[in-house]
């Protein structure tokens, strides 16, 4: 599933701060779901460490981190509602919290930095039945959630796309104050990340184009395929799920070249990346050939 395609601006735009947004449940100020305690946010998730001790030193070889699953828990979490309404309320908690197959959007907003996103599941939830919740009153409820993917981010989905570097067009004759000539491409583009996390991006490569090729000079990572792309073609590659195919379905994993990178190593790191897009150097460059990005910025 492409996480990009799928618009989140519009449900944090309408988010104030102390809410959460569960898929189409939302909770904390002016719901009847207020919380009081909010863990695994602002935490760093756990840690596999790939440090390995010296056998005949102080110390360990460096080696890297990689994060495990982010579990966010709300705590002391307060139902109200008049005594007639309690069970319908409650309802409302429990579907909207309830077993799915495929993670939903949660949306935190709890500062002046606006909401951000991750793809959660609802693992566990726990509605303590009690004296108060025979006059509509429940306290000390639980919610808690899983995310596979650690990384926080931003709502908004950012892109950019560039065509093959092809030679400027001529300039035009007219040497006033007119239009100078049109820039022809570049083949060269910048993606901006906001965050501090390695975010993956979504890349889309348009046809017609002979090998194309796509390369973060700023991570040294290349990602290139040993195909023809026709006219009105598209290979998507979905660097998070590491796929590569077609409109039709049709993976192209294996048309990968030996300089290619394994695709869900292909990231944008934190701050600026430049990338070039290019093709087999004796094939004409296309205006209708394209490179596509599109990503959200992540945070940790």
């Amino acid at each position: 599933m492409d996480r990009t395609q799928i618009d989140v601006t519009g449900a944090a735009a309408c988010m104030v701060v102390g809410q959460l947004r569960y898929g189409e449940l939302l909770l904390g100020t002016g719901t009847p779901y207020r919380w009081r305690k909010l863990t695994g946010w602002e935490e760093l998730p756990e840690l596999d460490s790939g440090n390995v001790p010296r056998p005949a030193a102080h110390g360990a070889f460096l080696g890297r981190l990689l994060s495990q699953t982010r579990t966010v828990a709300l705590d002391e979490v307060i139902v109200r509602a008049s005594a007639d309404e309690l069970g319908g309320v409650v309802e409302r908690l429990n579907a909207g919290t309830a077993l799915v197959e495929d993670e939903l959007p949660l949306l935190v907003h709890i500062d002046e930095r606006g909401p951000l996103l991750v793809w959660a599941r609802a693992v566990r939830r726990n509605v303590p039945v009690e004296l108060g919740y025979a006059v509509g009153t429940v306290t000390e409820a639980t919610i808690e959630f899983e995310a596979t993917d650690p990384r926080r981010y931003a709502p908004a989905v950012q892109s950019v796309e560039t065509g093959l570097p092809e030679p400027c067009l001529p300039w035009h004759a007219d040497y006033g104050d007119g239009p100078r000539g049109v820039p022809a491409s570049t083949g060269d583009l910048i993606a901006y990340n906001f965050g501090r996390a390695p975010t993956h991006p979504v890349i889309e490569l348009h046809g017609p184009v002979d090998t194309p090729r796509l390369t973060n000079e700023t991570t040294g990572a290349v990602l290139e395929y040993d195909l023809i792309l026709d006219p009105g073609e598209r290979l998507v590659v979905d660097t998070f799920a590491g796929t590569a195919t077609l409109a039709d379905g049709e993976s192209l994993l294996h048309a990968a070249s030996v300089a290619s990178w394994p695709e869900q190593a292909f990231t944008l790191a934190a701050g600026d990346n430049s990338l070039t897009f290019r093709a087999a150097p004796e094939a004409p460059a296309d205006p209708r050939a394209a490179a596509v990005l599109r990503w959200r910025s992540a945070h940790w």
